[in-house]
């Protein structure tokens, strides 16, 4: 199983709806302070999004949301291990991956044979704060060693940084500020996607 170099992650539908066109071939909705009706409408506009452009739509922490709309993919974070049903989902043939910050969470993670690893942060994070120490390139040599499964990077990583983390081990490259925060989102993103084909891993 192999996931796209470049993984981004919105807070809305409306994000999805915006950059589908550009080209988006990964995303994650992380979705916080709504209700769980909201939050449900959410998933099921986003993932009848993605599947009309052909993009892969991951679920973040809402995993009852996701099995009730047929979602195909969740990510949990650490606090999320704690009730989510792991069963439950590969009953309902989700894939999962998982949010690690150190070496005892990566443990942890891999007990659950996930379909990948999240590391971060890489650098400092800038979309989301983060009480753990940043983890550099070596963060992600060390993680390369353990893992079988695809390596995603997060955590201040720019389109002019993104190469050295591939090239490090990481399989997939994660960003928010990089994008959403850019004068011109979509311009941003395209030239993400366009970069993505050159980099390569030693």
């Amino acid at each position: 199983m192999t996931l796209d170099r470049f993984y981004l992650i919105v807070n809305s539908a409306k994000w999805i709806e915006r950059l589908l066109p550009v080209g988006l071939p990964l995303v994650q909705l992380r979705v916080k302070d709504l209700d769980a009706d909201r939050t449900q409408d959410e998933i099921h506009k986003s993932l009848t999004l993605c599947r009309q452009a052909g993009a892969t739509l991951v679920v973040n922490d809402h995993w009852h949301a996701a099995i009730r709309c047929g979602a195909d993919w969740v990510h949990l974070g650490q606090e999320d291990l704690d009730t989510a049903d792991i069963p439950a989902l590969r009953k309902a043939r989700i894939r999962f991956g998982i949010s690690t910050h150190t070496p005892a969470e990566l443990d942890r993670a891999l007990a659950l044979e996930p379909d990948y690893i999240a590391l971060g942060p890489v650098y400092e994070a800038r979309g989301k704060a983060v009480d753990y120490p940043t983890l550099g390139l070596d963060g992600i040599r060390l993680w390369r060693q353990r893992l079988s499964c695809p390596l995603v990077a997060i955590g201040g990583l720019t389109l002019e940084t993104a190469p050295a983390a591939f090239a490090a081990g990481a399989d997939s490259v994660c960003v928010i500020t990089d994008v959403l925060a850019a004068a011109d989102p979509q311009a941003r993103l395209a030239a993400w996607l366009a970069a993505r084909q050159t980099w390569t891993r030693v």
